[in-house]
This record gives structure tokens, sequence and C-alpha cells, in this order.
């Protein structure tokens, strides 16, 4: 199957931020709740989604926490680029609030979109480097038993995210 995504041209960085803002705003009730991520990092984490989405180079990047095993997800809302169709630009929330995640750390794993790997290396490098901080290549985690909640996105002028939240059982 192939999939076609055409970003709109006048998505602007100040469009990529209204989105990664809401990310940001999630990312603070996570902290509100389980004490995690750093509030330190979530303007990071804001930045990194809004250089990703603005460029088209974000396909999924996961927040979250893992289980003991680090191999899977306990708690992790995924968020997934999207253009056109059928945006949503709903208010950020509506977390599970009882989620034990003691001792837990917090976790995030990013893919990036054909686009960015279509790039050449030097190309990809050069973007990479101005982000606000640097990725390495991890094995994903699992998410197979659990529930996923979906219905949640974030969008302004044709692009934006949606988010689903997986809770292992």
């Amino acid at each position: 199957m192939t999939v076609s995504i055409t970003r709109n041209a006048s998505f602007t960085i100040t469009d990529a931020r209204y989105v990664g803002a809401k990310v940001g705003t999630d990312l603070r009730l996570l902290n509100n709740l389980y004490g995690k991520p750093a509030l330190a990092d979530i303007p990071n984490y804001v930045e990194e989604v809004a250089l990703l989405l603005k460029n088209g180079y974000l396909d999924t990047v996961d927040y979250g926490f893992r289980k003991q095993d680090g191999e899977s997800w306990l708690l992790r809302l995924r968020y997934r680029a999207t253009t056109g169709g059928q945006l949503l630009d709903t208010r950020p929330g509506s977390l599970p609030t009882s989620v034990a995640v003691s001792g837990l750390s917090f976790y995030s794993y990013l893919t990036y979109s054909r686009s960015f790997h279509s790039l050449n290396a030097t190309e990809r490098s050069s973007f990479e480097d101005g982000l606000p901080f640097q990725r390495t290549g991890a094995p994903e985690p699992t998410a197979s038993s659990g529930t996923t909640t979906n219905g949640n996105g974030y969008s302004r002028a044709g692009s934006g995210v949606t988010r689903d939240i997986y809770l292992a059982l």
C-alpha cells in the first residue's frame, strides 16, 4: 500500500508550535499526575515536535512509561503526524489518572516520516543538528496487550497530530 501525504505550504512554524504546545500541555499534565517528564524537558519536546511537523519529518512520537522489562509500554501517549482530511483540534487532557508508574522512568520514542528518510545523509544530519536534543537508535517498545483510546488530535492550517493512549492490561 502506498500512502501519499501532501503538506499544506502555508503551514508555518507558528502553526507547528501551536500543535506542539498542545502536546506540551499533555506532557505537563503527565508531570502533574506522575511527576514525569521533568518540566525543564518539556519545552524541548515541544520544539522538537514543532520542527519535525513544520518540515514534514514526523511520523510518530511516543511519550510514557515502560514496564520494568524496558521492552513494553505500560502507559504510552502516541502522536501521529496527520495532514488534511479529518483533522481534529481538541483540548489536551483526558489522560489516565491512576496508573501505577512508581519506580518507572519516563521514555520517548520517535519515528521519522518517509520524507525525512528520503533526505541524503548530510541533509538528515544537518536537520538533526538543529533539534533541541539528539536521539539515539533503540528498539521500539511493544504495546501488544492493552487498550488503546483515540479520538484526540491537535491541528492548525491543515496539519497536526492525532493522539492515542495505550494502557497495558
